[in-house]
């Protein structure tokens, strides 16, 4: 049995939610967001209420039950809420600037990183070190901060680099000293 499936998911009252054949459209005051249900699933919308119900009830059916009820929630409270990311910067002359819609990034290469962010995507750069990524789409905002990240991940040793601010680094002790 899926316990995340089974759970309802209450709609607020300024979104509109449509769904017909497999495809549903989120609607808010922030945005539009739509995705296609999996065949092996089916929902209904009473009361302001989303129920999502497996159409076989097989292992597979609840499991995709519950992956499509995480994606439609995420949906409603990114349209409702939205979600935000926020990444750290850290090392000697490590800084980033917004540059209009690019991230200029100084990670210790020879030159600087130029990382375009897409137009549904929020950015701001507080302190030289601080990004936060903010906008109504869960896994585009999560996939943007990755790919920061991965420009110049966090080294054991110093702690130099891009990481998430509630990722903890494990530092090692490096090399022992020689006798």
């Amino acid at each position: 049995m899926s316990r995340v499936g089974n759970k309802p998911i209450p709609i607020p009252d300024e979104l509109k939610v449509d769904y017909h054949a497999g495809h549903i459209v989120v609607e808010g005051k922030s945005g539009r967001l739509e995705r296609t249900i999996h065949p092996m699933v089916d929902m209904e919308i009473k009361d302001n209420v989303i129920t999502v119900i497996p159409k076989k009830d097989t292992r597979q059916g609840k499991a995709f039950q519950g992956l499509v009820r995480s994606l439609v929630s995420n949906m409603v409270t990114g349209i409702h809420k939205g979600f935000e990311r926020t990444l750290e910067i850290h090392g000697i002359g490590y800084r980033a600037e917004l540059n209009g819609k690019t991230l200029v990034l100084h990670l210790g290469f020879s030159n600087p990183v130029n990382f375009e962010i897409p137009e549904d995507i929020g950015i701001v750069v507080e302190k030289n070190n601080i990004i936060k990524l903010s906008g109504i789409d869960k896994e585009k905002v999560g996939h943007i901060a990755a790919s920061i990240k991965r420009l110049r991940p966090v080294e054991p040793y110093k702690g130099k680099g891009v990481k998430y601010s509630d990722e903890v680094v494990m530092k090692k002790a490096g090399k022992a000293g020689a006798k």
